[in-house]
């Protein structure tokens, strides 16, 4: 299994890597290096990975999921409610890639805010 350290300003966390094309392709492109955006109990940035949806992409996503945003090109570290939630289950704003998981707890990710520094480097 394939690990990653995420660290959004003075948040560090690991997370889990899938088997997948998106997994593989996300792996590929480390490091990365960008500036977080908020959406609600989200935070997304811009990858340089172009990856097409998968078979599986979904909109309604749990707590800790990754997921890779095709519409945008951006890595969704997902640890609650968004906008389009109904309830507090985590909503994408359309379908994205399940690529991995955050390990431990992923609402850690709530004290990071937009403009944030964002790395992921493989662990």
């Amino acid at each position: 299994m394939n690990v990653i350290i995420i660290s959004v300003e003075d948040v560090s966390m690991k997370a889990e890597i899938y088997d997948t094309p998106t997994g593989k392709a996300i792996l590929g492109a480390l490091p990365i290096k960008s500036t977080a955006n908020v959406w609600g109990d989200e935070i997304y940035f811009d990858i340089p990975v172009i990856m097409d949806s998968e078979p599986d992409a979904r909109e309604i996503v749990a707590v800790g999921d990754l997921g890779y945003w095709p519409v945008g090109s951006a890595f969704c570290i997902f640890f609650g409610p968004t906008p389009v939630s109904q309830g507090e289950e985590p909503h994408a704003y359309s379908p994205v890639n399940i690529f991995g998981k955050v390990v431990g707890d992923a609402t850690t990710f709530k004290q990071a805010g937009a403009g944030s520094l964002v790395r992921v480097v493989q662990a």
